[in-house]
């Protein structure tokens, strides 16, 4: 009895975790936004980078002179993934803002776990989610097509991501990985973010949402993941992680005063349905299959 108590509160404590580790997710997102007209989505994502690494790195401490050639290609990969993903990401709320942007993203795992399996269940799934899709990119005279078209490529950048991470993972052990990848993205975005901070001089106030998108969007989800999924399901994992497209639609019409119409709403619904039933529902696809939809990029 009393294991079965600790199991349950275990339970709800990874429940809990989970969704604690969504929601700093996004409130991370709508900061960077904030510090968007004082240095730009790519400055943004450069001091997201630099800081990211320098909580991870020293907490990880990667074993680096240890790779393997076998071990380097896909980190180097994942590297490069982590700096277009966030990127496109942050260009696409520029344009489309956060709800429908995490939206569209959010397609990207959702996508491998579809293409894991081919059955019906899966074919329904992947409807449902095209019918999300196209609820949010309906032709009008304002879509925005370019953010849409950022907001997609991220979702191919989180795919990538996931394939990679589950690469590394075979080859190297624990996160030492996925820190490293953090630690060589925020090499590359160094020279980029010195000189935005040279050219423009953001204020402190952008400077402290950048930090905080660093903190709140990469670190802190990815402490809460890793906390989680120790005492979770994967697959529970995954279908809790649903919840982040409509976490950002809140978020961004609470703080950023976003408008989404009806039509939006149910494009978001559709794409979460779609994501939860794919995980719920008998289709032979590996339980860890969308596990990665909730792993944070760093």
């Amino acid at each position: 009895m009393i294991n079965m108590q600790r199991a349950g509160s275990g339970r709800i404590a990874g429940i809990a975790t989970a969704l604690g580790g969504a929601l700093s997710n996004q409130l991370g997102a709508a900061s960077g936004s904030l510090a968007f007209p004082g240095m730009g989505p790519l400055g943004v994502v450069a001091v997201r980078q630099l800081v990211a690494a320098m909580i991870l790195l020293p907490v990880v401490r990667p074993r680096i002179r240890d790779l393997t050639r076998a071990q380097w290609w896909p980190v180097l990969l994942l590297a490069l993934v982590f700096g277009i993903m966030n990127l496109t990401l942050y260009l696409a709320v520029e344009r489309i803002g956060l709800g429908l942007a995490v939206t569209l993203e959010f397609c990207g795992p959702l996508a491998v776990a579809l293409l894991s399996t081919r059955t019906r269940n899966g074919a329904i799934c992947a409807a449902i989610a095209a019918a999300g899709v196209m609820a949010i990119t309906r032709p009008q005279p304002t879509t925005d097509y370019l953010g849409v078209g950022l907001g997609l490529i991220a979702a191919c950048s989180w795919a990538a991501y996931i394939l990679l991470n589950r690469t590394i993972g075979s080859r190297i052990p624990g996160v030492e990985g996925t820190a490293t990848a953090t630690g060589i993205s925020a090499v590359l975005f160094l020279p980029i973010g010195v000189w935005i901070l040279i050219t423009t001089r953001p204020d402190m106030f952008a400077l402290l949402c950048a930090v905080g998108a660093g903190v709140l969007a990469s670190t802190v989800p990815f402490v809460a993941d890793l906390i989680a999924l120790r005492k979770i399901p994967a697959h529970l994992f995954g279908i809790l992680m649903s919840i982040n497209p409509v976490l950002a639609a809140f978020i961004g019409a609470i703080l950023l005063h976003e408008e989404l119409g009806t039509i939006e709403w149910v494009g978001i619904a559709l794409i979460v349905a779609a994501n939860t039933a794919a995980l719920l529902l008998p289709s032979g696809t590996p339980r860890d299959a969308t596990a990665g939809a909730g792993q944070r990029r760093d």
